[in-house]
């Protein structure tokens, strides 16, 4: 079973991401902004990581190495939240979605071209069976407005920059040997540097406006941030960067599930058709193992690191 733990971190991963819209659009609503929000969720969630790397000894001793990496990690999990937020002025919600979930199309050809690793088609077919969940769960209420090419660029290159983030810690060997913590830890901060510069050229941070916006933010920290990211080092260490986009699919899907349960979304028989794809998706990437030799033989090697 212990080969399935990667699985299962990756959809703890996937889902815990999915919580995102719980928090921020009540935040949204009582007049924060994206920028600011960002901000927050990364600084809160590095004080979270802190406390657990005190507690389990973990020390946050580095070396100028290691800052490049980690800076170089934090500015494309930066560059994968605001391309795909300024996507979000140029094209509907749910089109940018879609376009940004064809990140494990960009891992597995990355994976492919630069590190020759052999695409089994039982990835193909979940990659396939993935984004149709995710584009029936995301367009389902229409394209809604105009896209605009550099729109489509911009949300392409979130993506991008998703995937090479997940490529970046499954293949560079002083990351792979990092404490998680302290990987976490720098990737998280990094990425909080450059949102907080962000923020500070579009009018600076705004002042929390109620406790209620406090709790969010710091569940926003603890959830779709902390464990999210944990959980998807755990996942790519353990299963590899391709498998573990893949399960990426299961963000969306948990975000529906949130709205119907707490926002008041209604259910159809499109979004029903979205999420048998998705978990299909799901259950042929943690059957490949079983599936492909090639797969089960990767994960033994990533066993071994």
């Amino acid at each position: 079973m212990d080969r399935f733990k990667g699985f299962v971190y990756g959809m703890i991963a996937a889902s815990t991401f999915g919580l995102i819209p719980l928090f921020t659009l009540p935040t949204m609503a009582e007049g924060l902004t994206t920028d600011s929000i960002l901000t927050y969720r990364m600084f809160l969630a590095c004080l979270f990581v802190l406390i657990l790397m005190r507690v389990r000894g973990v020390s946050l001793r580095t070396n100028l190495k290691e800052l490049r990496w980690f800076a170089f990690l934090g500015f494309f999990y930066y560059g994968s939240a605001a391309l795909l937020f300024q996507g979000y002025h140029t094209m509907s919600s749910g089109m940018a979605t879609t376009l940004h979930f064809l990140y494990p199309i960009g891992t597995t050809l990355i994976m492919a071209i630069v590190f020759r690793q052999r695409t089994s088609i039982y990835t193909v077919i979940a990659i396939a069976l993935g984004l149709s969940g995710v584009a029936l769960l995301s367009l389902r209420g229409g394209v809604g407005q105009t896209t605009s090419i550099i729109g489509i660029l911009l949300v392409l290159l979130s993506g991008l920059s998703y995937a090479i983030y997940l490529v970046t810690v499954n293949n560079v060997r002083r990351l792979r040997e990092m404490d998680n913590l302290k990987l976490t830890f720098y990737a998280i901060f990094f990425s909080g540097i450059f949102f907080l510069t962000d923020t500070l050229l579009s009018g600076g941070v705004q002042s929390i406006p109620s406790r209620g916006a406090i709790v969010n933010l710091l569940l926003l920290a603890l959830l779709p941030t902390l464990i999210s990211n944990l959980a998807l080092v755990r996942a790519i260490k353990s299963i590899g960067s391709t498998l573990t986009s893949v399960l990426g699919a299961m963000e969306p899907l948990t975000a529906i599930v949130m709205g119907v349960l707490f926002l008041g979304e209604q259910v159809s028989s499109v979004m029903l058709l979205g999420v048998i794809l998705i978990l299909s998706a799901v259950t042929i990437i943690v059957l490949s193992p079983l599936l492909d030799k090639n797969i089960a033989d990767r994960l033994k090697r990533f066993a071994k690191k």
